[in-house]
């Protein structure tokens, strides 16, 4: 049987807005397993984003419980919480954010400076050769087109080599075509280094593209 990678149990969350609690998300229970895709759709405000927060342990729930590569969330503290992103989660999201002062090669090997490993520009080089940006390596992200920018941040997401990718619209800012491109390299990659992926969209022939496909609808969950 496959390694349960993320376990939500009876997970909801709500916000205090004009002294009435407003409930974003209501009793979310289900499993993802290793190497697994799996695409969370939903229409704008329907929670998604609010969901991949607390799966990747930045949120906490108002109650119920979430286990991260077989660890209980509410049992780490903040610190305990941030090191399991580091080594074992990569991020890619619609506004890429990358580092404005900092050149394509820094921005892919920031990842890596930050877990204390130093600097791999080898690794780095070798990933921007993989998502097609061979001799962009001193490119700042303004010198960058916005399909570029989107390479640079998948390669950086991939310089710990993650165990989970959470990509959130990470077509979201991209024209039909770049975006297609974009899709293709995410699951490329995905598979080339065997990564748990989540994806968060409303893109609906990008959520097909998936294993699975969990629907947010009014905070409740339902899998198609």
């Amino acid at each position: 049987m496959s390694l349960s990678i993320i376990k939500t149990v009876s997970v909801c969350k709500s916000v205090s807005s004009n002294e009435a609690q407003l409930s974003i998300l209501n009793d979310i229970s289900f499993e993802i397993f290793a190497r697994e895709r799996v695409a969370i759709i939903g229409t704008s405000g329907a929670g998604k984003s609010t969901l991949m927060g607390l799966l990747a342990g930045l949120d906490s729930p108002s109650s119920g419980e979430i286990e991260l590569l077989g660890q209980p969330l509410s049992q780490l503290d903040d610190e305990q919480r941030a090191k399991i992103r580091s080594e074992s989660i990569g991020f890619v999201f619609q506004n890429f954010l990358l580092i404005p002062s900092l050149t394509a090669l820094e921005n892919v090997t920031l990842p890596a400076i930050l877990r204390g490993e130093g600097e791999d520009i080898v690794k780095a080089q070798q990933l921007l050769h993989s998502v097609g940006l061979s001799g962009r390596e001193t490119h700042l992200p303004a010198q960058l087109s916005g399909g570029e920018q989107q390479r640079v941040a998948l390669a950086r997401a991939f310089m710990t080599q993650p165990k989970i990718l959470f990509a959130d619209e990470p077509t979201g800012n991209l024209d039909e075509k770049t975006a297609q491109n974009i899709i293709e390299l995410l699951f490329e990659m995905n598979r080339e280094y065997g990564t748990t992926l989540v994806l968060i969209t409303h893109d609906s022939n990008l959520a097909e593209r998936c294993d699975r496909i969990l629907t947010i609808h009014a905070g409740e969950l339902q899998e198609l």
